[in-house]
């Protein structure tokens, strides 16, 4: 019983890393990333449809996006879904092929997606300490049922201290990695 709280906990805290990666992800540094579309939805005979599900996303330039949809009518419709995205691109359409140049970033826009990215580690964090609270609760319930000595409850909750811990050194090492990789010019 108390290895399936620890496990639920090691659980959550690889959900919430995962979650922190798609997030740092679509987090533009200095070179482009077919991720940087991944939440871009296009308006497809009336229904909203990621942009991957529907177009061939390639990467044939570190500044330069190429985005080839397979249903060749539909190019009008993925330009302007990524026109009206909020990551500032303008994009430009080349017969069936969206092509989408990403300008330089500036100082002032490398020092904002940092502090992004510093929010994105600290709901992480959150998310992480969350669990940690949940599976405290979950030893503390098996404490007082019965369900287990009070030093096996002990270590117990000293092992998921060690693991949040962990987890949360995790988190600063990416979101240093990313800080490095966003600020390299």
């Amino acid at each position: 019983m108390l290895n399936d709280v620890h496990k639920e906990l090691q659980s959550a805290i690889a959900k919430a890393h995962e979650v922190l990666k798609r997030d740092l992800a679509k987090l533009r540094a200095g070179r482009a990333n077919p991720a940087l579309l991944d939440g871009v939805k296009v308006d497809y005979y009336g229904t909203l449809t990621p942009l991957a599900q529907m177009a061939n996303i390639n990467v044939p330039e570190p500044r330069l996006i190429t985005v080839k949809p397979w249903d060749k009518s539909a190019a009008k419709a993925v330009e302007k879904a990524l026109r009206e995205t909020d990551l500032g691109f303008n994009p430009q359409l080349d017969g069936d092929i969206i092509r989408i140049p990403l300008p330089p970033l500036t100082e002032e826009r490398r020092k904002e997606f940092v502090k992004i990215a510093r929010k994105y580690g600290e709901e992480c964090k959150v998310t992480i300490r969350k669990a940690r609270h949940e599976a405290l609760d979950m030893l503390s319930s098996i404490d007082s049922e019965g369900g287990a000595s009070a030093d096996e409850v002990d270590r117990a909750k000293k092992k998921a201290e060690e693991t949040v811990a962990e987890g949360g050194k995790a988190v600063d090492q990416m979101i240093s990695h990313k800080e490095k990789d966003i600020l390299e010019v």
